[in-house]
């Protein structure tokens, strides 16, 4: 199959190609014209979510023929009928939810929630670089990072860890150097240890945090990428092979 980049524009997201198939069945799976007023509303939608970093400049950036066009690649992917220049993700997304309307809503409105997160963090929302995305998309894997950075969650996790003498990183193990001061405590990050579709829905609680190393905490997000799967601490560090490297 092809791969749709149409007039240099990146190509479609998950999140993205999840919105245009729910609005192909909010269609009753056929192809409208441009000039329908919810392809209308996606277009502005999908340019006003910054996923992709300044893209919404160009004029043809997602604009109505665009999602026109989307949908068609979709209806062809689901009927094998119609466009053939169809992308890889038209079929994931087909697969993963073509067949399950729920679910399909369920991730759409996670995708809704997350950008109406974002937008409340000035200048997150289409500056960030995405060094790596989690299998849920990069709205909620942003989503993720923000709420992994707030400062105020960070504190009292440390300070609890602290009283109970149990602040360290808890892949590696390693622990603050005191001669360092105020400084020693910068290393630490707090990560969520709960997927990141769960953790969207509510309000983070202590409990979804885990103290982790600055090293740890990137090798953790690399790997869940990687392995398109959440994976617990204690997972991670059989993966990564850091126990078994502690003892030696």
């Amino acid at each position: 199959m092809a791969v749709t980049k149409g007039q240099g524009n990146p190509n479609w997201t998950r999140e993205e190609t999840a919105l245009a198939l729910e609005l192909y069945f909010s269609l009753d799976e056929k192809i409208p014209p441009s000039s329908n007023k919810e392809v209308e509303q996606l277009s502005d939608y999908l340019r006003s979510m910054e996923v992709h970093k300044d893209a919404e400049k160009n004029e043809s950036f997602r604009n109505p023929d665009g999602i026109v066009f989307k949908i068609g690649n979709i209806k062809s992917v689901a009927t094998g009928k119609g466009f053939k220049n169809t992308s890889k993700m038209d079929q994931t997304i087909w697969d993963e939810f073509g067949s399950n309307l729920k679910l399909l809503k369920d991730f759409c409105a996670l995708i809704r929630s997350g950008v109406e997160t974002l937008k409340s963090v000035p200048g997150f929302l289409g500056n960030e670089e995405d060094d790596f995305e989690f299998d849920e998309g990069r709205i909620l894997t942003r989503v993720h990072r923000t709420r992994e950075r707030n400062r105020s969650l960070r504190k009292k996790l440390i300070d609890k860890l602290q009283k109970a003498d149990k602040c360290h990183c808890e892949m590696c193990s390693v622990k603050p150097q005191h001669e360092l001061g105020d400084l020693a405590l910068r290393m630490f990050e707090c990560h969520h240890v709960i997927p990141v579709s769960e953790s969207v829905r509510g309000k983070t609680k202590l409990s979804d945090l885990s103290l982790l190393c600055a090293n740890c905490h990137r090798l953790i997000h690399a790997v869940i990428s990687r392995e398109k799967r959440w994976l617990k601490i204690e997972e991670a560090s059989k993966f990564l092979s850091i126990g078994k490297t502690l003892e030696q």
